[in-house]
């Protein structure tokens, strides 16, 4: 272990001793020596400025009696908070792209997301309202209410007030740990609703540490690129400003599910342990238990013949029924049991970045301009479900060729195609499969491809940020210009080091 640590950029877990503690300090004493460092840290820092606006902060937010008596509920702070966003976004872009593989490996990358983290700690929740939401969901669990039979507007105040407007009146979709959880962050935040709000970062903070300790690990193990998973995976953009700054409960499930990976990695024949895991991480997000096939194929070499056939296929149902088994424990010892099920349909109510949702959405509009509303309607909906239908199938089919020699990128790719075929797709559905992406051994084309997703979707979160501030999408516009920018000079650059090599 001591030398898979070394090269996986994280720190060993030490005792809380004197030398631990310098050799942390040192770490982060390193890392900030990079000018880059200091330049993602001043990013994160103009982020929480910028998001400070009308566009962001529900009406009751503390924060709106000290942005009032400074006389900065106007117009031009919107613009200032925008043009903030935007450049903090691009900072951080650009500071991404200066630590990539190649060019500094004298730090710890940890330390790296650390120091960017910091402003982020105490901010109320970045880019997503999801998180009050949670907080929400975890008020109504302690007035006795179901939140899979109960929407928030239910109980009319301070919590529900922070909810954004459209899933007011809709039940929760997220999994009855995941419930329990918030109410657990209510109960800790004296029944205080800003306060709630940011104590769902707690964890997603443990969720992210998960993914930064273990994923460097299980890439030395899977004889990966560690430098490339620490980079892409542990420092990457979308990983703080949606995990750490927004608080999605996709963290803790992306932890728990790299968690298991990495101990089926280390003890192929305690898959049951691996399975036990995913079943937790399910009862946090349900798609989680689709990583109980693969941590079962761990470590078990593929053979044609009939009884190491058979031997997989039985190791595959035994992982596959203690994931649920548990799933279904927690289920009913939350007392919430299975009323998830209602709300699956929710993401989808509304339009996402789902390539299948904006063209549907595009195809319905055309045909209410045609005069055929209820077609546009059906063709919208008939999308949607060919979208799912369509990601099963891809998932089999990788199931069945990819899975059994590299399980870990058959889950890669299948949370990828089951996020852009899905009926609703945020950039954390991508973190899914894209935090795993370094693992699976990608070609220079798709890891192009995956630098390229991210920095166009942070560009998108700060645009999407310029249009809710009513302050146009010019800022978005440059924004993302920028970001393009950068991009061509990163892949200028990346192509002039492989030249040299």
């Amino acid at each position: 272990m001591g030398e898979v640590d070394q090269v996986a950029g994280v720190p060993r877990l030490r005792r809380p001793t004197r030398e631990a503690l310098a050799g942390y300090w040192s770490d982060l004493t390193t890392a900030w020596r990079v000018p880059a460092v200091k330049r993602g840290l001043l990013a994160t820092f103009l982020l929480v400025v910028g998001s400070l606006t009308p566009a962001y902060l529900p009406q009751n937010s503390p924060w709106w009696e000290p942005i009032r008596a400074l006389g900065l509920d106007n117009g031009t702070t919107k613009v200032i908070g925008t043009a903030l966003v935007v450049a903090a976004v691009v900072l951080l872009v650009d500071a991404w792209f200066r630590l990539r593989p190649g060019l500094y490996l004298d730090f710890k990358h940890w330390a790296v997301g650390l120091i960017w983290a910091l402003p982020l700690l105490l901010a109320p929740p970045i880019f997503s309202h999801d998180a009050y939401s949670y907080a929400a969901q975890g008020w109504l669990l302690h007035n006795g209410l179901n939140p899979y039979e109960t929407p928030v507007s239910v109980l009319p105040g301070a919590f529900a007030d922070q909810v954004a407007w459209v899933w007011r009146y809709t039940p929760a979709p997220y999994g009855p740990l995941s419930l329990q959880i918030s109410h657990l962050m209510v109960l800790a935040g004296g029944l205080d609703p800003y306060v709630s709000t940011l104590l769902m970062r707690i964890p997603a903070l443990i969720g992210v540490v998960l993914i930064v300790y273990f994923l460097p690990r299980l890439a030395a193990r899977l004889g990966t690129d560690v430098q490339l998973a620490a980079w892409f995976s542990t420092i990457n953009p979308l990983l703080l400003i949606d995990l750490v700054g927004g608080m999605h409960n996709d963290a803790l499930m992306i932890g728990l599910i790299i968690l298991a990976l990495y101990l089926t990695h280390r003890r192929p024949q305690q898959f049951w342990l691996g399975a036990i895991i995913v079943g937790v991480a399910a009862a946090v997000k349900q798609p989680a238990l689709l990583a109980a096939y693969p941590v079962a194929l761990i470590g078990l070499p593929w053979q044609w013949n009939t009884q190491h056939v058979l031997n997989k296929l039985a190791r595959a149902a035994i992982s596959s029924v203690i994931a649920i088994g548990v799933f279904v424990l927690i289920s009913l010892a939350t007392g919430l049991d299975f009323g998830w099920m209602n709300a699956i349909d929710v993401p989808g109510r509304v339009v996402t970045l789902a390539p299948l949702s904006l063209l549907g959405e595009g195809i319905r509009l055309l045909c209410v301009l045609a005069g055929y509303p209820t077609l546009g309607t059906q063709i919208a909906g008939s999308l949607l479900v060919a979208g799912v239908v369509a990601s099963a199938l891809i998932v089999a089919y990788l199931a069945v060729t990819v899975a059994r020699r590299r399980p870990v990128t058959f889950l890669s790719w299948s949370y990828l195609w089951v996020a852009l075929l899905g009926p609703a797709m945020h950039s954390w559905y991508l973190l899914w499969g894209g935090l795993l992406l370094p693992l699976t051994r990608p070609t220079e084309r798709v890891q192009k491809v995956a630098v390229v997703v991210t920095s166009v979707l942070l560009g998108y979160g700060a645009g999407n940020l310029a249009w809710r501030n009513d302050t146009g999408i010019g800022l978005g516009l440059a924004g993302l210009a920028l970001i393009i920018t950068l991009l061509v000079r990163y892949f200028d650059e990346h192509r002039t080091m492989g030249a040299h090599k």
